[in-house]
């Protein structure tokens, strides 16, 4: 280890309270902040060549925190975001709605199972097999049907479906929806 290496280790060890306390300031959590700290000085050590002597070294630290912070809350966000890439856009056109009564929500339920028994069973299953979470792909498959077919079969379930309970769309202000 060369003299210069170790003065700027020595620096770097003197910045480190500094960099806890902004590091915390910044995620206000211990175990990130550690992680962050050491983040920091793993990319200042990496990158020390530069670094050039007689400027602020705690500036150039809290530089590299803030980039890492900022890096790492985008990459996070990203993993967390949800990505649908079906053609179905109904349930996420569907303006919020909260219901607090269990005995109404248990009346919706009954009414939604009755529409769907009363629907022609090929209408039924292929409906079924989509909203238990089945890609029209599988369901093509598993039934052994084109796509287009499972497509066609599961819009037209929709559409008697909301045919028969318009009376939930009327009263949750869904009516003016398309589909």
């Amino acid at each position: 280890m060369t003299k210069q290496s170790s003065d700027f280790n020595a620096l770097m060890v003197h910045e480190l309270q500094p960099l806890r306390n902004y590091a915390l300031s910044l995620t206000h959590n211990m175990d990130d902040t550690k992680d962050l700290v050491q983040e920091t000085l793993l990319k200042a050590y990496r990158y020390k060549e530069k670094f050039a002597e007689g400027t602020n070294l705690r500036g150039w630290l809290y530089t590299i925190m803030k980039n890492s912070f900022i890096n790492n809350y985008r990459r996070d966000s990203k993993r967390n975001t949800f990505l649908d890439s079906t053609d179905n856009t109904y349930f996420i056109d569907l303006p919020s709605h909260r219901i607090d009564n269990d005995a109404e929500l248990t009346f919706i339920r009954k009414d939604l199972e009755k529409a769907i028994d009363k629907l022609p069973l090929e209408l039924k299953i292929t409906f079924t097999l989509n909203a238990e979470g089945y890609k029209y792909h599988e369901i093509a498959e598993e039934l052994n049907i084109p796509i287009g077919t499972v497509k066609t079969r599961i819009f037209v379930a929709r559409r008697v479906l909301r045919e028969q309970l318009a009376q939930y769309g009327r009263e949750f202000g869904l009516t003016s929806m398309n589909a």
